[in-house]
Formats: C-alpha cells, sequence, structure tokens
C-alpha cells in the first residue's frame, strides 16, 4: 500500500469513528424508531472504522471539534438539519471511495453501507418542529416583510431612533399576537390530526417574537437613526440566510433561490416604505 493510499485510509479511519460518536449521542436524544436506526447507523460506522483498520493496523482518535460541533447544531437546530448537513458533506468522500475501490473491493461494500444510510436516514426522521415549518415560515415571512417595511418607514417620518424603535416594538408584539392567534384558528378549522393548533401558533408567535428582538434592538441601541436602519436591514438579512439555510438543508431545496426571493420581498417592501416615509414627512409637515 503506497503512502497516498494509507493517509487516505486514515482520514476514513477518522470520519467513521467520529460519526459513529456523534450518531451514538443522537441516538441517546432520540426515540422510538428514530433512536433504533441511529443506534444502528452508529454500529455500521463502528464496523466500518474496524474495516479500515484491519488494513492499517492503527488506531485513529475522533475529530472532537467536528463531534462538538455537530452535537451543538442538533441541539440548536434538531436532529434533522445536523444529520442531513453531515451527510451532504460526505459526497467529496463518497467520490474518494469510488476512486479507492477500484484497487480495494472492500471500500465498494463501505459506500454501499454508506448510501443505504443516506436512505435510511431520510425516511426515518420523525422531528416535532419539522411539522411546524409552515408556521415558522409564515411568522418570520410576515416579520421580515411588514416589520422591515414599517421601520424604514418610520425611519424617515419620524428620524428619532428612540421613537422608531418603541413604535416598532409596540407594533411588532402585536403583530405577533395577532398572527399567532390567526394560526391557532387556521390549523383548528383546517383539521389537521398531524398538528396541534396551539402549538402551531406558539410557533409563529415566537418566529415573529424572534425577528422583531433582531430588527427593533438597533434603534434602541445607536443613537443615528440611519445607523440603527442599515443595522437592522443587515439583521433582517441575516435572519433570512439563516432561515433558507436551514429550509435547504432539512426539505433538499435550493438555498440561491429560496434566499433571493425572500431577501428581494423583504427589501423591496423596506424600500418602498422608506419612499413612502419620505413623503409622508414632506406633503404632512409632521416634525417630531
Amino acid at each position: 500500500m503506497d503512502t497516498s493510499t494509507r493517509d487516505l485510509i486514515l482520514k476514513f479511519q477518522e470520519n467513521e469513528i467520529t460519526e459513529y460518536h456523534i450518531y451514538r449521542f443522537l441516538a441517546k436524544r432520540a426515540k422510538g424508531k428514530n433512536k433504533e436506526v441511529l443506534e444502528r447507523i452508529a454500529e455500521d460506522e463502528l464496523a466500518h472504522y474496524n474495516k479500515w483498520k484491519e488494513l492499517t493496523n492503527e488506531d485513529v482518535k475522533p475529530n472532537k471539534f467536528k463531534i462538538f460541533f455537530y452535537i451543538a447544531l442538533s441541539i440548536i437546530f434538531g436532529i434533522t438539519f445536523a444529520i442531513k448537513l453531515m451527510e451532504a458533506g460526505e459526497e467529496g468522500a463518497e467520490k474518494a471511495y469510488e476512486r479507492l475501490a477500484k484497487d480495494l473491493p472492500i471500500a465498494e461494500e463501505i459506500l454501499r453501507d454508506e448510501m443505504s444510510h443516506e436512505e435510511m436516514l431520510v425516511q426515518m426522521i420523525e422531528e416535532e418542529k419539522l411539522k411546524y415549518v409552515g408556521s415558522m415560515v409564515l411568522g418570520l415571512n410576515d416579520a421580515l416583510v411588514e416589520l422591515t417595511g414599517s421601520l424604514a418607514g418610520f425611519t424617515f417620518a419620524l428620524q428619532n431612533s428612540k421613537v422608531i424603535g418603541l413604535a416598532g416594538l409596540i407594533m411588532g408584539v402585536a403583530a405577533s399576537l395577532s398572527m399567532s392567534a390567526s394560526e391557532y384558528l387556521s390549523q383548528k378549522s383546517e383539521g389537521d390530526k398531524e398538528k396541534d393548533p396551539l402549538k402551531a401558533s406558539i410557533y409563529t408567535g415566537i418566529a415573529y417574537i424572534l425577528a422583531v428582538i433582531v430588527l427593533v434592538w438597533p434603534f434602541f441601541v445607536f443613537g443615528h437613526y440611519i445607523l440603527a436602519l442599515i443595522f437592522s436591514l443587515a439583521g433582517a438579512v441575516g435572519i433570512i440566510y439563516l432561515f433558507t439555510f436551514f429550509m435547504a438543508v432539512v426539505k433538499d431545496e435550493d438555498f440561491r433561490n429560496a434566499f433571493t426571493e425572500m431577501l428581494a420581498i423583504s427589501m423591496g417592501v423596506a424600500f418602498i416604505s422608506f419612499l413612502v416615509g419620505i413623503a409622508a414627512r414632506k406633503w404632512l409637515g409632521i416634525e417630531i
């Protein structure tokens, strides 16, 4: 075995033992069918590690940073997101397996196992929060479009950071309660047995309130209203980026198109509202 092949196999060993520890942790947090499948995959990863070890006769330590990173992701964003992001990062490894399989048949065997893992993972995940993604989308979309537009309009109409922030906060809290109530009544009228109307309304309200906090805080921190607006819009872009990336991973959607569409709508409304604020201040002649 040449040095380059050996080094490649050692990398595979590290990846397998690392993922073994990640799947073991995820299995501990899962229940029912999810738990069983995750435990099975963890054992497969350990078996793969041992098969590579037979070729190298060397123990390899897991990547502790990678373990911490994906465990943290699973806690913050859910098991589905962590697993799918991890599996997406293995596309390069699969290509390396294919090249190695020409000389080592064991690589082809392990590759088949890895591919079956992906199929099982897609079918097994039943995470509660994913049932309410639609409610979160509703809350975030409405908050981003409505609040960015309102804050942009208030900025030139009022030209006072604290007043703008207060107006945005009051409007945002009231709108979040309104959206939560509307989502509750909507889900209840649809009669979807898989979704709890109360939970749907809570997810909608939480998503809306989080967006309100991110968009409004700059007006209470920065004295100049233009600077506050810039940070508020930057926060809106950050929310759009993170949420569309999350959706792209868990729903296997195209990130670029989703991000561009949501960004264009939110910033477009903000720009129009900005012009309305200028016009309102000029025509009405109101000074604060």
